[in-house]
């Protein structure tokens, strides 16, 4: 089967909500984003911003599309406070290095929790490519529907800046 990845290609943050949740994923692609101000978001960017600094190629962009927090000769770097997301963490690293093999770029992953002082390697196999190649199938149709995915009801939930536009209730 052909993959068309053009056709496919999305942010890293949306593949990291595909696999959080479904419903956070479609309403952040519809702008409604409620982390600009949300501490554990604010948290992440101080700690990003302090955290290697000593690293010339930070943040760095790729067609307007994928920001890679650090890319060195051989790795590709990811900054994270904690590794309690730890799946969709590295499915979003995944994702960036299938990303950068469709451009002919093969690299390995790091995801760095730096609150935690642990280190994750990654590699793309042809397993993690079939799940990306269908993750973003899904996500693609999930960005297609009318209308936000019902609430799931996730350990995380209360946790998540979304948590009170999720699960409000209006009053008769």
């Amino acid at each position: 089967m052909d993959f068309d990845f053009e056709k496919y290609k999305t942010q890293g943050i949306k593949v990291n909500y595909y696999y959080i949740c479904k419903r956070k994923l479609w309403l952040y692609d519809r702008g409604i984003c409620f982390e600009k101000n949300f501490d554990r978001v604010l948290q992440g960017k101080i700690l990003h911003e302090n955290a290697f600094q000593r690293e010339e190629h930070k943040d760095m962009l790729i067609d307007e599309m994928i920001k890679i927090d650090i890319v060195s000769d051989d790795h590709i770097k990811e900054v994270k406070i904690s590794s309690k997301m730890k799946t969709p963490d590295i499915m979003q690293l995944l994702y960036y290095l299938f990303y950068l093999k469709q451009l002919g770029i093969n690299k390995k992953g790091t995801i760095n929790y730096v609150k935690e002082k642990k280190v994750v390697e990654v590699e793309l196999t042809e397993e993690d490519e079939k799940e990306i190649k269908s993750a973003l199938i899904n996500i693609r149709q999930i960005l297609m529907m009318k209308k936000p995915p019902e609430v799931k009801k996730l350990p995380y939930c209360k946790k998540c800046a979304y948590y009170e536009f999720c699960y409000v209730k209006e009053v008769d």
